[in-house]
Order: structure tokens, then sequence, then C-alpha cells
């Protein structure tokens, strides 16, 4: 049986190729998973340009553009930083489109105000602002991830569906 978030990054494949839409991801709490899933499917070179796996507020800051006084204010696991890495890969990489995913995946990291399960995931678009999610998933660390990754790719699949390439 077919990986079902495989099948959903082929949907989103087949929408950035009609519409000629470039993506990044730039991921914390899913450790490069987005990506992996994306380059599942043949041909994901034709708008899959790359991304990053910033686990630390070092690679927040310093490659995707993450500013330091939003990781101080908001802290890593924030709607703020979710907006700042999709924004930050998207004009690193010069894509149409990025995501940006951080969170608790657990079993530990997590506190009474971010507990384990609390991600969030961002997309942003050029000519628009960009959209960000709260989610907080109930399974373990592999459920987590898998369960943040689908978001991230409905996501961009949502946005690349009612995009143009401006």
């Amino acid at each position: 049986m077919a990986d079902p978030l495989v099948e959903l990054a082929g949907r989103l494949q087949a929408a950035c190729l009609g519409r000629s839409l470039t993506v990044a991801t730039a991921e914390s709490c899913t450790g490069g998973l987005v990506a992996h899933l994306l380059t599942e499917v043949p041909g994901a070179s034709g708008y899959l340009r790359g991304g990053v796996v910033a686990y630390s507020d070092a690679v927040k800051r310093d490659q995707l553009g993450v500013p330091a006084d939003v990781l101080a204010a908001h802290g890593a696991v924030s709607a703020q930083v979710a907006i700042a890495m999709a924004d930050g890969v998207r004009a690193r990489l010069g894509t149409d489109l990025g995501v940006g995913i951080t969170g608790v995946a657990g079993p530990d990291g997590g506190s009474e105000a971010k507990p384990v399960g609390l991600v969030y995931v961002a997309v942003s678009a050029a000519g628009g602002p960009a959209e960000v999610r709260r989610f907080l998933w109930p399974g373990d660390r592999a459920e987590n991830k898998r369960a943040s990754a689908e978001a991230a790719i409905t996501m961009l699949l949502e946005r690349a569906s009612r995009a143009t390439r401006g």
C-alpha cells in the first residue's frame, strides 16, 4: 500500500508543476521529513528547490534570517518564528512558496505553556501575508512528526491550488 503522505506530496507536485510554482522547506521538529516526502515522488526537482533543517536557534537566525528579537520574545516554538522561517527560506532559495515548521515533537522538551505535540506551520507566498496554523498533536514523536508533515504539505497544496506565479 502506498504511503498516503507520498500520495499527498504527488498532489502538491502536480499543482505546483501545473502552475509553474517552486517550493522550499524550513523544518525544525520534522527534521527534514517534509522534504523527504516531497522527494519520494519522481520529478520533484521540477518544483522543489531545497530546504533547511533548522533545529537550533542559531540556524534559524543565521540561515533563515529569523530575527533574534523574535526568537527572544516568542521562543522558537511560536507562530512568529514559523512565519519568519517560511518567509526566510522562500527569500533565500528564491521560491514562490515557502513552508516553516517548528514545534515540540516529544517525548521531552515540552512545558505547560508549550506542551509536547504543539506545532506551528506557516506557508509564505509572494504577494500576500503568510498563513500560520497551530496544532496540538496527541501522538508520540513519530506520529507528531508525520502529522506535522501532513499539515505542512496540505497547507502548501491549499496555497498552490489558489496561487498564480507572480
